[in-house]
């Protein structure tokens, strides 16, 4: 198994060393439902010899009664591990697969195709720093091809390679490739991504997914693998604004006070000014503390303990961030949501808002458009269905500070939580700052107040009918 080096045979300190300090790139598989992105990954853990004998064996054997590839072993089965995943032949939860060469590591997320799980594939995307996303070539561009490009446009997505997949369905045609380029580009027009690569594939037979294929020497571009271990992505880090949000106070005895969490951008060092946010205190840097020893400098991505000199009130959910760093603290703000639960987000209804480690009240204030995938034309709603996409306004019940989204997504995004339940029923990325007349506080969510009472009600007195409760609720 694995690529082979022959520094394993001759230094193998030397190999863990390099090893260690690969690029790391995570990346998501997303498209139509059949498009082949189970087999795509597949093709990629085997071509780039990924597998242990005894998986392949596994998998060779389940071909036979769960393949969907006739006699051939079917890959997809790397990935598609739930039973009822292989029962349909389908993806239905997000699933992570690590495999490296000798230029790169990666992390995949292979994510449903299926309009049902949509939600799954924004989870899996929120962390991706590029997309493959996958076409039939039979087909061309369809629905959720349309809806996975946006939804990872939205997420900030900066590359995109569009991997036109089963063109051995089609002859390996050069003239259908071509139309389907001509389709997509079109549509991403309207798309913010700024770098976008198309690749002709077949991953069930293993053109251009590791090796270059013969039969489609009339494309002149790098195969999917090679594209992936080449596309620059370091630079899509912000390194200029610091944003380290606290997510919990370590203190193991009385000489040590430490504030762990992953820094979301920046760089921070010891001695550097900083602003706890929302008190708006100062202070610097006192150490940089990790299980490895203490360290000269931190980025992003990395998970740290930081000290301070002074000892000033900093609890879950704070921030620190540069000293002269001006940063908006409001109430309200605007923002980018996709529902992900069968219970339509009503405007007003009470939900929790989890952004950064603090969790605060809030409400839907208004919904100011609906985005339609197809088109991404805009129209009003009144409420947000499954998958549904839209610009609203988002009211809370305490000021919080405020990050775009597009500049840091580690700060600027945030879960919305249904409060009986406790289950996410909603994700979504911040785009400034609003204002609410009256302020968040103020507002009484009485639909809300009506649903949750009335859950406590059938708990505790099952014998209470609804007109009791509104009596209640007059009173």
């Amino acid at each position: 198994m694995s690529h082979q080096s022959s520094l394993i045979a001759d230094n193998i300190e030397q190999y863990l060393h390099e090893h260690e300090n690969k690029d790391l790139l995570r990346f998501i598989t997303c498209g139509s439902v059949d498009d082949g992105k189970s087999t795509l990954i597949g093709r990629l853990l085997h071509d780039s010899k990924m597998i242990f004998d005894d998986q392949l064996a596994a998998i060779t054997q389940a071909s036979k009664t769960k393949g969907t590839t006739g006699e051939e072993v079917d890959l997809a089965l790397l990935v598609d591990g739930l039973q009822s995943e292989r029962e349909q032949g389908i993806t239905i939860d997000v699933a992570y697969r690590f495999f490296s060469t000798d230029k790169r590591k990666f992390i995949i997320a292979d994510t449903p195709g299926h309009e049902q799980y949509t939600r799954n594939m924004a989870t899996g995307a929120s962390t991706a720093g590029l997309a493959v996303i996958l076409i039939d070539a039979r087909y061309g561009v369809q629905t959720q091809t349309r809806r996975h490009s946006f939804i990872a446009d939205l997420l900030g997505i900066q590359h995109l390679v569009i991997a036109v997949n089963k063109m051995d369905l089609v002859d390996y045609s050069q003239a259908r490739f071509d139309e389907i380029v001509a389709d997509y580009r079109a549509f991403a027009e309207q798309l913010d991504a700024s770098d976008i690569h198309f690749v002709p594939l077949s991953a069930l037979k293993g053109d251009n997914v590791v090796d270059r294929g013969e039969r489609l020497d009339w494309y002149q571009g790098p195969a999917l693998l090679e594209l992936l271990e080449t596309v620059e992505v370091s630079r899509d880090q912000n390194l200029s604004d610091l944003r380290f949000p606290v997510q919990y106070v370590n203190r193991p005895n009385l000489d040590f006070r430490g504030y762990a969490g992953t820094l979301e951008a920046g760089i921070l060092r010891p001695g550097q000014a900083v602003k706890a946010l929302p008190s708006n205190k100062l202070s610097r840097v006192e150490r940089i503390v990790t299980f490895e020893g203490d360290l000269d400098d931190a980025y992003p991505s990395q998970a740290i303990t930081v000290t301070l000199e002074d000892e000033i009130d900093i609890s879950r959910g704070d921030w620190l961030v540069a000293a002269d760093a001006d940063i908006t603290l409001s109430n309200a703000f605007d923002a980018d949501i996709v529902w992900m639960h069968d219970d339509a987000l009503e405007p007003g209804r009470q939900y929790d808002i989890r952004m950064a480690g603090r969790a605060v009240a809030g409400h839907v204030d208004a919904i100011h458009y609906q985005v339609d995938v197809n088109s991404l034309e805009r129209h009003g709603a009144e409420r947000l269905e499954l998958n549904a996409i839209a610009r609203c306004r988002v009211a809370l019940t305490a000021e919080v500070p405020i990050d775009d989204y597009a500049r840091v997504p580690g700060t600027g995004s945030f879960i919305v939580i249904d409060r009986l339940t406790n289950v996410t029923v909603g994700a979504g990325m911040i785009r400034g700052a609003a204002s609410v007349e009256g302020g968040a506080a103020e507002q009484v969510d009485w639909a809300g107040f009506e649903l949750e009472l009335n859950a406590l009600v059938r708990k505790y007195f099952p014998h209470w009918e609804a007109k009791d409760v509104r009596e209640l609720l007059k009173r």
